[in-house]
C-alpha cells in the first residue's frame, strides 16, 4: 500500500512540474505532455559531474523529476516519461535506439538511446495510430512525430523519418544539420530497461565518454534550444546567442534560472570541484586556439 501511495504521489508531483492535470489519454494530452516535458525537465548530465551514481530505474527517475527538480539523459527522461504515460492509460513501448554521427548508423551504437512509441491514437493522416515520442534527445523533438515516413519541421529544425532496411534498425530519424547529432536509428521490437543497463554504465563512467568529460545541459522549446556544454552557452533558433560563462556564479545561475535545476541538495564541495574542472578545461580549450 505504501508503495502504491508513493507512486501516486510521485506521479502527481511529476504532473505538477509539467503544469498538467491527470486526464484520460488522448492525442492532445500526449502533445501537451511532450511539449511541457522538454521545456521544463532538461536533458542534463550534472549528476555525472557531481559524482552522483544514478541507475536506470524508471521509478527512481520519476521520483527525481517529481521531487528534486532534476532531469537526466535519455534513459532517465524517456524512462520516466514512459511510466508517466502508462499511469495515465496510454499504450507505450520502449525501443532500443542508437544515436550516430556523420558516419551513419552502426550496430555498435545501438542501445545508446531509449526510444518510446505510443500507439492507439489514430488520426486521418496517421491511420496506424502510432507516434514516435522522445524527450531524451536534447535538441531534437519538441512534439511527438507520427510514425509515418516524411519530413517534419519543428521550430528551427527540419527532421526526417524513414523506414530502413540497413540491418541496424527499422526506423531512422535524420536531425537538422544545425543539431547536435546526425541521426538516430531504432528497432520496433519492444525492449525492457535491462537492454540499456550495461551501456548506461559505460556512458556515465568511462573516461572517454563525452558525458564524463563535459557538463551538458539542454532545454528545448517551440522556437529553439538552449545548450550548455562545458562553460559555453548557446541559443539556437529564435534569439540565437553565444557566450562563455566566466564565473562560478554565472554557471550556477544558468543551471538554476535558465534550465530550472535545483542545486540545493548538491554537495557544495562537489559543485566547487565541478566548476574547477570546467574552468580548467575551458582555459585549455581556449589555449589550444579552438574557436
Amino acid at each position: 500500500m505504501l508503495g502504491r501511495k508513493r507512486l501516486l504521489a510521485d506521479r502527481d508531483g511529476y504532473l505538477r512540474r509539467l503544469g498538467i492535470e491527470a486526464e484520460p489519454p488522448s492525442l492532445d494530452l500526449l502533445f501537451r505532455i511532450h511539449r511541457a516535458h522538454v521545456e521544463r525537465v532538461p536533458y542534463e548530465t550534472l549528476w555525472i559531474q557531481l559524482g552522483q551514481v544514478w541507475g536506470v530505474s524508471p521509478a527512481e527517475s520519476v521520483a527525481r523529476i517529481a521531487n528534486q527538480r532534476r532531469g537526466g539523459y535519455c534513459f532517465h527522461l524517456n524512462g520516466a516519461l514512459c511510466e508517466l504515460l502508462l499511469s495515465l492509460g496510454f499504450t507505450v513501448s520502449r525501443h532500443v535506439g542508437g544515436v550516430h554521427g556523420p558516419a551513419g548508423p552502426s550496430a555498435d551504437e545501438m542501445s545508446n538511446h531509449l526510444v518510446l512509441s505510443v500507439s492507439g491514437l489514430p488520426t486521418t493522416s496517421t491511420p496506424n495510430g502510432v507516434w514516435y515520442v522522445d524527450a531524451g534527445l536534447g535538441d531534437a523533438l519538441h512534439e511527438p512525430l507520427p510514425l509515418v515516413a516524411g519530413v517534419y519541421e519543428q521550430g528551427p529544425f527540419r527532421l526526417g523519418l524513414e523506414e530502413t532496411s540497413d540491418g541496424v534498425g527499422d526506423w531512422h530519424l535524420s536531425h537538422d544539420p544545425s543539431g547536435s547529432f546526425t541521426g538516430m536509428s531504432w528497432t520496433t521490437e519492444p525492449a525492457t530497461m535491462d537492454a540499456f543497463a550495461e551501456r548506461h554504465v559505460s556512458l556515465s563512467t568511462a573516461p572517454e565518454s563525452g558525458f564524463v568529460r563535459f557538463l551538458t545541459v539542454q532545454r528545448r522549446d517551440a522556437d529553439g534550444v538552449d545548450i550548455l556544454r562545458g562553460l559555453t552557452l548557446r541559443r539556437l533558433g529564435r534569439g540565437a546567442t553565444h557566450s562563455t560563462l566566466g564565473t562560478k556564479a554565472e554557471l550556477f545561475d544558468a543551471l538554476t534560472d535558465l534550465f530550472g535545476l535545483d542545486l540545493s541538495l548538491a554537495d557544495p564541495a562537489a559543485l566547487q570541484a565541478m566548476w574547477d574542472r570546467s574552468h580548467a578545461a575551458h582555459e585549455a580549450w581556449e589555449s589550444a586556439g579552438r574557436p
